[in-house]
């Protein structure tokens, strides 16, 4: 897919810049333009590591700490939005100290920017993961408030009987709580195929849902996140999310 020119741009910090003017570095801070940094600069009104400095062309490293009227100012960074089709065996981090395979191989070499899952998928359950350096909305989709609607596909290791079905559908009390679905429905008639929507995002709840009832979930796919699907996204691939996807995060979920 063809990737928006805002994705294109490679991110503005400093340890992928290397070296950056002064002015050039409070420029991208979005303050004003290069020009009117070096004026800025040379009127004392920016400090380096709490000194004030006046020359614009010094030469920013990468430890420094940079301040506009006392406030400490970063450049702005490129936002990377990513849509993972997560494979198994595959744990949702970005390093692991036991050498597992981890989401972040998925992007490693292929993107610049450093960027986190939103929420979790456990290691041998598939399907879409978004991963962002966007902060504000990472926090906004894992918020229970927000009801982020997923849809999971459970292959069971027997048939849900009917008595169990009705059960999913009135809650299940687990541990922590009351365990409520927005709707169950068999896949292509199969009754070892169960389709569930959820927006809980408690801890393994699908998998634990299904168990409590002395079912083994033998594969778990989730095949739709907040109005993403998994349409030309093969498993183990990833892509950036279109600037209709972003918009639609943002301001309607």
């Amino acid at each position: 897919m063809k990737k928006t020119p805002s994705h294109s741009k490679k991110p503005l910090t400093r340890t992928s810049i290397g070296p950056m003017r002064l002015n050039k570095y409070v420029a991208h801070c979005g303050i004003c333009s290069r020009r009117q940094a070096a004026d800025l600069v040379k009127s004392g009104k920016i400090k380096v590591n709490d000194q004030v400095e006046l020359n614009p062309s010094y030469e920013v490293k990468p430890k420094d700490k940079i301040a506009y009227l006392d406030k400490n100012i970063k450049p702005e960074e490129n936002k990377v939005y990513i849509l993972i089709n997560k494979p198994k065996d595959t744990i949702t981090t970005l390093k692991d100290e036991r050498d597992r395979n981890t989401v972040a191989q998925i992007l490693e070499g292929k993107i610049e920017e450093r960027v986190y899952p939103v929420g979790r998928l456990d290691r041998n359950t598939t399907g879409l993961l978004v991963m962002t350096n966007d902060g504000d909305l990472s926090q906004k989709l894992a918020h229970p408030s927000h009801k982020v609607k997923k849809i999971y596909h459970a292959s069971l290791d027997k048939n849900l009987t009917a008595a169990d079905f009705q059960k999913i559908q009135k809650g299940v009390l687990l541990d922590d709580g009351v365990a409520t679905v927005d709707s169950i429905d068999f896949v292509d008639g199969k009754k070892d195929e169960v389709g569930i929507e959820i927006h809980i995002g408690k801890n393994r709840i699908v998998r634990r849902i299904f168990e409590h009832l002395g079912y083994e979930v033998q594969k778990l796919d989730r095949v739709y996140y907040a109005g993403l699907t998994k349409k030309n996204l093969p498993r183990g691939k990833f892509r950036h999310l279109t600037t209709q996807e972003v918009i639609m995060l943002k301001h309607f979920i």
